[in-house]
């Protein structure tokens, strides 16, 4: 009991010290509501083109630059917007043709795709939405899709279940129910915990902020798990929690459905993780109108008003560091030279593997506290297909729902066997299906694509199955393309049959590995997640020690590997990115500005 009297009594203390390093003098980005109505979709390619695809040039470098990003994922884009708003000239640099990161789209047989954003929750009157909305100011616009939103789909040796998720968390709650009427008690217990665990994730972030030595005294007396739910949750795998509850097996593994969008199973996944997520969904999912490639295209202009750019095919080669070792700058690679461009603050968005390993010159590679950080993650797995189909959603029959199929309940059993066959055997023993239909989301896709329709499909998968060893790069294209096949055959064996309706409507199909992703989107090991969330990632003093602040000085970290992964993991870690940079208190000058809105309505 006195563990938590101690913690409780040290919680003022503690938010005084966080005051006190964090009223910065620089100016307030969040300052005056900037929202406005969303003006009407852009569909002329140009327009498109000059905001998400400016390719690099000397002449096109901003000057007396403030900040240089690496990556143009979102978790770089909002740092820079956030800066740029408080009055920050910033350059953001993108490998690719195209600006976006995972929220670019790209087009395939006259139809688009995605490449990352499937659906978000919580976009109705949510702090999540605000932060967007003060971002982007008002531009993008969230359609509700259908509900269910989800479907897990169970393919067993008796047939086939369905159960749906529907949105809002009286319906979500009843549908499980009506499935599993001899456990409603496990499922109010269940449901109460999801939110319980997820209202304490503002301690996880606030981890992040409180001086390191502070965090590991409190780790060192054993009172970082006291301070919340989430962190003790942060603790426990969602198999040990489901269990306890106790559950059934089979509602268990309905429970843990959702774990393939962060890519871990129940037994390696953090209760914490799971219940932040169940909970963003519990009011259903939504989608941007226009596709994912609107993040991108109403984030940039943002950056280019306060003097920035942001701009593609600029691969950076490594961080510039000076003689006392502070980030200076970046190389980029243009042609067969390097241009430097120097600036007094440096934010990767390349993620953790690229940043340490790659970004950073050689000798700054094995510093201890580098090493330190880069121990404490591994990463993801993942393939994607992409579906062109002939007919609209309508005459598809096809709805906005997700669908998840798997094909035994106890998911660590089925993934370990999964992944443990030869790369040969693999595409015989999928365990997990994720289908989605991005065209049926997007309430202006049937005026620009009639008579069209898109699936996307991910599958789990190893890298090391597609990865070119001993083997000639010829031959190992020729195994690739057979391995990929493969999995794609397999892929549409399941989609048929859960989709009989879509037979002869398909007009191609593209399947990408974890090397499309590694190329891409310069993924490490085409990680389309990024670093792993196993458990041990998330204990708490993990992720205190998981900061803005590289141990480089004046580089610093955004994006979806810093806590957790999709939209809302990378806007996260871009307010603290760049409340970090400005010695700013972001959360409160949000929460300062939403009165005064709602005031002057």
């Amino acid at each position: 009991m006195w563990p938590v009297l101690l913690a409780v009594q040290l919680l003022p203390i503690l938010y005084k010290v966080y005051l006190v390093l964090f009223a910065g003098s620089s100016p307030n980005p969040f300052s005056e509501d900037v929202k406005r109505p969303p003006a009407p979709l852009v569909t002329d390619k140009e327009a498109r083109k000059k905001v998400l695809r400016q390719a690099f040039s000397v002449s096109r470098v901003p000057e007396k630059l403030d900040v240089v990003v690496i990556g143009s994922g979102f978790g770089g884009l909002a740092a820079a917007a956030i800066l740029a708003k408080a009055g920050k000239r910033v350059l953001v640099l993108e490998q690719h043709t195209k600006a976006g990161g995972c929220c670019h789209t790209f087009r395939q047989d006259g139809l688009d795709f995605d490449t990352g954003i499937h659906y978000i929750g919580d976009m109705e009157g949510s702090t999540g939405r605000f932060m967007l909305d003060q971002i982007t100011e008002g531009q993008l616009d969230w359609a509700a899709m259908s509900s269910p939103f989800d479907i897990m789909v169970l393919e067993g040796p008796n047939g086939r279940k369905e159960f749906p998720m529907y949105s809002g968390e009286k319906a979500y709650v009843q549908g499980l129910k009506e499935k599993f009427p001899q456990e409603e008690a496990a499922m109010d217990k269940y449901i109460k915990l999801v939110k319980a665990v997820s209202s304490g994730v503002i301690f996880a972030i606030l981890l992040k902020l409180f001086p390191l030595p502070m965090v590991q005294l409190l780790n060192k007396c054993g009172l970082l798990t006291c301070f919340s739910p989430f962190l003790r949750a942060s603790t426990q795998s969602l198999s040990e929690v489901l269990k306890q509850l106790p559950a059934s097996p089979e509602l268990q593994a309905v429970l843990g459905y959702i774990v393939v969008t962060y890519g871990v199973t129940p037994s390696h996944s953090a209760f914490s993780m799971h219940a932040l997520l169940v909970d963003h969904y519990l009011r259903g999912g939504f989608y941007p109108r226009g596709g994912s490639s609107e993040i991108a295209f109403h984030t940039i202009p943002v950056i280019q008003r306060a003097g920035g750019a942001v701009l593609t095919r600029a691969t950076v080669q490594s961080v510039l560091l000076d003689s006392a070792g502070k980030a200076c700058g970046v190389s980029v690679k243009k042609g067969q030279e390097l241009v430097n461009i120097y600036c007094p603050i440096v934010i990767s968005n390349a993620g953790l593997f690229n940043t340490y390993e790659h970004l950073l010159p050689e000798h700054a590679r094995y510093l201890p506290d580098v090493k330190k950080r880069l121990a404490m993650v591994w990463h993801s797995l993942g393939i994607f297909v992409f579906i062109c189909l002939q007919g609209s959603k309508k005459d598809l029959g096809l709805e906005s729902t997700n669908y998840y199929v798997y094909f035994d309940i106890d998911m660590d059993k089925a993934m370990e066997h999964y992944l443990s066959v030869p790369r040969e055997k693999a595409a015989a023993h999928i365990a997990i299906f994720f289908i989605s239909f991005p065209s049926t989301k997007d309430p202006t896709w049937e005026d620009r694509f009639p008579d069209r329709s898109t699936m996307n499909m991910l599958i789990p998968t190893a890298y090391e199955w597609f990865e070119w060893q001993e083997e000639s790069h010829r031959e190992s294209g020729a195994v690739t393309e057979t391995l990929k096949n493969a999995f794609v055959e397999a892929a549409m064996s399941v989609v048929l049959k859960l989709f009989p309706q879509l037979e002869g409507q398909v007009d191609s199909v593209t399947g990408g590995s974890p090397l499309t992703s590694q190329f891409y989107l310069a993924a490490p090991r085409g990680a389309c997640y990024g670093a792993d969330r196993d458990l041990g990632c998330l204990h708490p003093h993990l992720i205190a020690s998981m900061r803005a602040q590289s141990p480089i000085p004046n580089l610093y970290l955004t994006g979806q590997d810093v806590f957790s992964c999709g939209l809302m993991g990378a806007l996260q870690w871009a307010m603290l990115c760049s409340g970090a940079i400005l010695k700013r208190n972001l959360y409160l000058d949000l929460k300062k500005l939403h009165p005064r809105i709602q005031a002057q309505k």
